[in-house]
């Protein structure tokens, strides 16, 4: 796993910091897979703590927990998901990039069903849980966006010249999934696109609430969805990462981008498996003061000087 942004790694850090479930991916490491009854009994734990624990360590892609039929019914194997962890403080020097930041509302096209809705940091747009106002004028406005079904699509600018080729697209983001209320066990699969060729997806855990978001402007009701978690999302010619963890083998070279190509970037609710729904966090919503963050990472052509 590559992470180089902090933020990115957020969840992953809150994974290691505790010693039990440094105890548990230890084990991993040791014996390969292990089911939760041999982890509870090896850490002299319950089988109810030991169930917290693992929950961390799976959000953050560390392990991958999978459900098969052993002798006495179900049982859930847990694997370590990679052998390596890398953290990248600052980017090396002599990487060639450009970077800005996406308002959350500055879509290029959507599609939502309810529960969806938008707001300012000073109020909703419009009406609850009423698509026609994604289209409002004042969504550009918008912090926060929320929906059961469909996507939102925003446009990158491309700033390539001639002499010049794709390395690498960054993008990251505070989302979560989307339930009536709150639900933070309401898992969504949302899925990641450029130019409508499907990148992969991530499993969202929840529409996390409870705890007021840090960003939050004081009239947001606290029954609502408070926070989301920041993901990185990065397509590169080795594939297509979350966090440092690979979802698919989508590679810039699949993509094709040209100096005169577009660049749309959509997150979509999947239309199958946990179709949970989406959320998106501005600056001043959830836990994090940014809106959607681009960079794209780029080298100059061989033989060719540059300008």
């Amino acid at each position: 796993m590559h992470i180089n942004d902090l933020h990115s790694g957020l969840h992953i850090f809150k994974a290691l910091s505790s010693e039990i479930r440094l105890e548990i991916l230890t084990l991993l490491t040791k014996y390969d897979s292990l089911n939760l009854n041999d982890l509870a009994k090896k850490l002299n734990l319950s089988n109810g703590a030991i169930t917290m624990h693992i929950k961390k360590l799976e959000e953050s892609g560390l392990i991958e927990v999978i459900s098969t039929v052993g002798k006495h019914g179900m049982q859930k194997i847990c694997y370590l998901n990679e052998d390596e962890l890398k953290i990248e403080l600052q980017p090396k020097e002599d990487q060639n990039f450009y970077e800005y930041q996406i308002k959350v509302g500055h879509y290029c096209d959507f599609q939502a069903e309810p529960t969806c809705g938008l707001a300012t940091k000073e109020s909703i747009i419009g009406e609850f849980d009423d698509p026609r106002y994604f289209a409002d004028p004042e969504r550009i406005n918008a912090e926060i966006i929320w929906l059961s079904k469909g996507f939102l699509e925003y446009r990158i600018p491309n700033y390539l010249k001639s002499n010049q080729e794709f390395k690498e697209l960054q993008f990251s983001f505070e989302i979560s999934s989307e339930a009536p209320s709150y639900s933070n066990d309401w898992p969504s699969d949302i899925y990641f696109y450029i130019n409508n060729i499907e990148l992969g997806y991530w499993t969202s855990p929840g529409d996390f609430g409870g705890i007021t978001g840090k960003m939050n402007p004081p009239w947001w009701p606290p029954e609502l969805n408070q926070y989301g978690l920041t993901k990185l999302l990065r397509i590169n010619n080795e594939g297509t990462f979350i966090d440092g963890f690979r979802i698919s083998d989508i590679t810039l070279s699949d993509i094709q981008l040209t100096t005169k190509s577009e660049i749309k970037l959509k997150l979509a609710v999947g239309e199958e498996g946990n179709i949970g729904g989406l959320t998106i966090f501005g600056k001043n919503f959830g836990n994090f003061d940014k809106d959607i963050s681009a960079r794209i990472l780029y080298d100059e052509k061989k033989g060719e000087l540059k300008k």
